[in-house]
């Protein structure tokens, strides 16, 4: 039996496993239950692909959509395994002929829906105890919970597999769940023991943006036509909203089309069909399109209205930049679509559930309110430690002041006690403001703090009081007419003197060219021939129409750019770019090499390969995505011996911006740590860092104390990450 990394390399063209993929393999070749969370993009599929290919007999996979099916089936035939799959598109005479492959062992992996264990009084299921099972895979998990967020009444009927087939191995994977989800799926499936694999959440690949929701149509135009070669989804609340939007953006020359569940199957199929295939630039759907969804060269995703909670928010933004190269997701953001969404969270005599439906609502309003990291907060509600300062979403790219809303803050905290803590935010303002509406009693009037906060408009006063509820100085009840409560911190404000600090936006960084960012997908720091790179996508374009599957099932944008970077002139040259595995050389390499040499030849160009072979050994690697742009201005100010503070002062940055540029540096290795702190802080640094699962700048801060600031714990991590 071929080991897992030479089936890898083989067939998917990949020289290493990533995440926890190698673990999730092995523990299914041993014939033992799984159970892998791993974000989109990340590699899921290949955690039950690898095993279906070394262990013997055919591996089942239960997926929810048939477009998924199709895509998964499509890339593994290009790789030349043989695959196929059952669902309710096909014929009776082509699910016989699917049926005849699988009871002859000539497919190594079989794709159903979920009802078809179901339908017919099992009858599928007696079929599968006459053939050699390897596993079973269950795609998209999270849909045979009740707490998850996209539950499917079809999925329960899996609960029984583990009682028909006890010595089969059950693999269930999903990209999003949160702890009471993750039990429940163990449960429902009834796994046995499963080995519980949880990847990073973090898509360092993808930026994230949260803008007001103002003149949204003219941002979005404005957006795409800064980006004219990118491919993207637009996610929309309604059925009507993606029909106006995408009418909207073929006014303005725009190629878009629009989805959701009230199209016809048909016209559903060849609308997703031609955004897989580059067709269409620009999807404009509701959330009935994409689950499952592989298309690798998805450059942004936008939403126009706000997600109903953050898992959904996670999966829809993690369907751009599945081939591991820069990204986007941008959130147009208004508290009116809270309000609106509280509406449809409410599920009828079910309180628990309705509950639930709200705290999450109010947990993606959180996300997009937040004066945060939005990297951060994504990765702790995942449960996973994350020390901020990403430079990467719009909060970390900003410019802030520090607003002292102490005063402010009393008086709205006074104006609650002396109300005892009876009403809504609404009333609350009101009253401060000094309203003469008839809901603001005589009585009212007579109290101190009415009144004096008529120096601020209602806006200011809704603001405040969302911080103060973010950041935990104010609670809310949970009910249908909520009321503001004071809790312990309040107190602290209110009668102990506690100061609150705010940080106002100075200067809001919005959605811009993904540049300069550093992934953990090992994506090279490309110098490609541009020239080129659109060449080999015309030619990957008119192959994947020859055989009618998507052009990225062919190959990914990720590796056309590593062969515009690096032009490997011959077949044993290829086998060094990701992506080009055994069955794809054979098949596919004369046809892209001529291309490539004869661009070489034209302009005077050589086989770069040797650099892609050094760049792999290299060590401690090389960050060049930091020498250019804002970074590499920083970089040329500190090298002329300017210090942080001045070159803050000239660059009207943040003195923390500047020091997350330094750090960068350091971990490049063009700065040494010693440069810019005591050398010999960087070993307790460490040595607190190595205890923890996923190092926490704040937590290493406090058990160091004030001996030590968080620049000298960032260089310090940073210089450690160098010399990896």
């Amino acid at each position: 039996m071929k080991s897992p990394l030479e089936i890898l390399q083989q067939y998917f063209g990949y020289d290493n496993f990533r995440l926890e993929q190698a673990n999730a393999v092995e523990n299914v070749i041993a014939k033992k239950d799984t159970f892998v969370l791993m974000p989109t993009g990340g590699g899921k599929s290949l955690c039950y692909q690898v095993p279906a290919l070394a262990l013997d007999g055919t591996a089942i996979v239960i997926s929810p959509l048939i477009a998924l099916m199709k895509d998964q089936v499509d890339a593994l035939r290009v790789n030349g395994i043989p695959a196929a799959y059952i669902n309710s598109s096909m014929s009776s005479f082509e699910q016989n002929e699917t049926l005849h492959q699988l009871k002859n062992s000539q497919l190594k992996l079989l794709y159903v829906a979920p009802e078809k264990l179901s339908s017919e009084n099992g009858a599928f299921l007696q079929i599968l105890k006459q053939v050699q099972i390897s596993l079973f895979a269950v795609d998209e998990a999270h849909c045979v919970s009740h707490w998850g967020h996209d539950f499917r009444p079809d999925y329960l009927f899996l609960n029984g597999i583990k009682h028909q087939f006890p010595d089969v191995p059950i693999i269930a994977s999903t990209a999003s769940a949160d702890e009471i989800t993750r039990k429940d799926i163990i449960k429902q499936l009834n796994l046995q023991n499963p080995l519980v694999l949880v990847s990073s959440f973090d898509r360092a690949n993808i930026k994230y943006f949260v803008q007001p929701k103002q003149a949204v149509l003219q941002n979005i135009i404005q957006y795409l036509n800064e980006h004219p070669d990118d491919s993207g989804i637009i996610y929309c609340l309604s059925r009507r909203g993606t029909e106006d939007m995408s009418d909207k953006l073929l006014e303005n020359g725009i190629n878009a089309a629009y989805y959701h569940a009230g199209l016809s199957s048909t016209e559903r199929a060849k609308v997703q069909e031609d955004f897989l295939k580059d067709k269409t630039r620009v999807m404009v759907a509701t959330i009935a399109f994409g689950m499952g969804i592989d298309k690798s060269n998805v450059r942004f995703v936008m939403h126009a209205d706000l997600p109903k909670n953050i898992e959904s928010y996670y999966q829809e933004t993690g369907r751009a930049g599945r081939d591991g190269l820069p990204s986007e997701a941008i959130l147009f953001y208004s508290y009116a679509d809270v309000i609106k969404l509280k509406r449809f969270a409410m599920i009828e005599g079910n309180e628990d559930q309705s509950d639930l439906m709200l705290r999450k609502l109010q947990q993606m309003a959180d996300f997009a309110e937040m004066q945060k990291c939005r990297r951060q907060y994504l990765m702790e509600y995942f449960g996973e430690k994350h020390a901020g300062n990403c430079n990467a979403c719009d909060f970390c790219l900003s410019e802030f002041e520090i607003l002292d809303a102490t005063i402010d803050t009393q008086k709205l905290l006074s104006a609650i006690f002396r109300l005892k803590e009876r009403y809504g935010k609404n009333l609350i303002i009101d009253f401060i403001r000094g309203s003469k509406g008839v809901k603001i009693t005589d009585y009212m009037r007579s109290l101190p703090t009415y009144g004096v906060g008529n120096n601020h408009d209602k806006t200011y006063w809704q603001n405040l009081i969302r911080q103060l509820l973010i950041n935990g100085f104010l609670d809310e009840s949970n009910e249908e007419f909520s009321v503001l409560k004071l809790n312990d911190e309040s107190r602290q404000i209110l009668f102990k003197g506690k100061k609150v600090e705010f940080k106002k936006v100075k200067e809001h960084a919005k959605a811009v060219v993904v540049e300069e960012i550093e992934t953990d997908y090992s994506t090279p720091d490309f110098d490609s021939n541009q020239d080129l790179f659109s060449e080999l996508r015309t030619l990957r374009r008119e192959i994947a129409e020859r055989e009618n599957v998507p052009p990225y099932v062919i190959f990914s944008d990720a590796t056309l750019l590593e062969l515009s970077t690096y032009l490997p002139h011959t077949k044993e040259e290829l086998n060094e770019i990701s992506g080009f595995g055994a069955f794809k050389i054979e098949k596919y390499g004369e046809i892209f090499l001529p291309l490539i040499i004869d661009f070489c030849r034209k302009n005077n160009l050589n086989s770069k390969i040797s650099e892609k072979k050094r760049k792999r050994q290299r060590e401690p690697k090389k960050a060049t995505n930091n020498t250019s742009g804002t970074f590499a201005t920083t970089f040329d100010m500190y090298k002329k011996n300017l210090s942080v503070e001045e070159i803050a002062k000239m660059r009207n940055l943040s003195v923390n911006t500047i020091q997350n540029h330094l750090v960068k540096f350091v971990e490049s290795g063009e700065i040494e740590a010693a440069e810019l702190m005591d050398v010999s802080k960087i070993e307790p640094i460490i040595e607190i860092a190595k205890k923890q699962i996923i190092p926490s700048l704040k937590a290493i801060k406090e058990e160091l104390g004030d001996d030590f600031s968080y620049f000298e714990v960032h260089i310090a991590l940073a210089y450690d990450k160098s010399m990896q």
